[in-house]
């Protein structure tokens, strides 16, 4: 069975096709837009604009599914839709200009379908999953790959250049302590977190991704390697702040390992490197499948109708 997954993120929109036979899920194919909803979001309110780039490009990907007879499809979205005064309003109208459902995943399911589609081929039994995108991140706490605690914040790498960085692609060393401050208070309020430490920690989505391959560039390591070292994430955010002229190599180096992330990597990694100082951990190793993956995993493959 053929089966399409309409991701409507804060960062990007994306349509993902997988073959699902049995419990095996390929993903065949997937088509990407860096559109940076939560950059739409003014003052709490979803602009006009922002409405209209998801009416296209979902249009656009209705024409491929009708064309190829995909009949079995799924459309969510997540931070920048979910948190906007007027979510739901615009929610209803893309539905209405669309003709395509779209579900409104709550924080907590966000967690929850990233932890299924994670580890389900993770060796680790116990550790943290955390998963930081445009608008917010979700931190998940497993032990024995059962979940113990999970939580949804209200910030992330497009929020965070949004706010702090504006006409700049890369923030300035003020602004990476701005972010840092806040990344700082919002973490330290969440309580049911404090007794979790050294803790391995599991990074998954676009931020995770991409600091992946440029770390692997940048420390001359095999771009298969998916095991990023803790101590050395301050290496890259001193490397590419704006104060600091980059060489031609550096940025060969962002053209060619960030190349659409490239004013978003460095907010995502303040928020990874607080992270992992709060959970004195070692380690960040990637996974490259989340909460499209968790879904099928445990609302297609996991269905009695299945």
């Amino acid at each position: 069975m053929l089966y399409a997954m309409i991701d409507v993120g804060s960062n990007t929109i994306r349509m993902a096709i997988y073959e699902i036979s049995g419990d095996r899920v390929e993903m065949i194919m997937k088509r990407k837009n860096t559109v940076g909803l939560a950059s739409y979001v003014k003052e709490g309110i979803m602009q006009r604009a922002g409405i209209e780039k998801v009416v296209e490009i979902i249009k656009n990907y209705n024409e491929f599914l009708s064309d190829f007879g995909i009949t079995h499809v799924t459309a969510f979205t997540t931070a920048a839709l979910r948190n906007a005064i007027n979510g739901r309003q615009a929610v209803e109208e893309i539905q209405y200009r669309t003709g395509r459902e779209i579900h409104v995943m709550s924080g907590d399911e966000e967690a929850t379908y990233d932890f299924i589609g994670a580890t389900h081929n993770l060796i680790d039994d116990d550790g943290l999953l955390i998963d930081i995108g445009g608008g917010s991140t979700e931190i998940v706490y497993f032990e024995e790959r059962n979940i113990k605690l999970k939580v949804s914040l209200p910030i992330g790498s497009l929020g965070f250049h949004t706010r702090y960085t504006g006409i700049h692609i890369l923030p300035s060393a003020s602004e990476c302590e701005e972010m840092r401050a806040e990344a700082e208070t919002t973490i330290s309020a969440v309580r049911e977190f404090q007794s979790v430490t050294h803790a391995q920690i599991c990074g998954i989505g676009g931020t995770f991704k991409g600091a992946m391959a440029l770390y692997n560039s940048m420390f001359g390591l095999p771009q298969r390697n998916s095991r990023m070292e803790v101590k050395r994430v301050m290496d890259i955010l001193w490397r590419f702040q704006r104060e600091h002229e980059l060489t031609q190599q550096d940025k060969i180096l962002l053209m060619r390992t960030v190349p659409e992330r490239m004013h978003t990597f460095l907010p995502g990694l303040i928020i990874a490197d607080v992270l992992a100082k709060r959970f004195k951990s070692m380690n960040i190793i990637f996974s490259d499948s989340g909460v499209r993956e968790g879904y099928i995993y445990d609302k297609i493959i996991g269905s009695e109708d299945f």
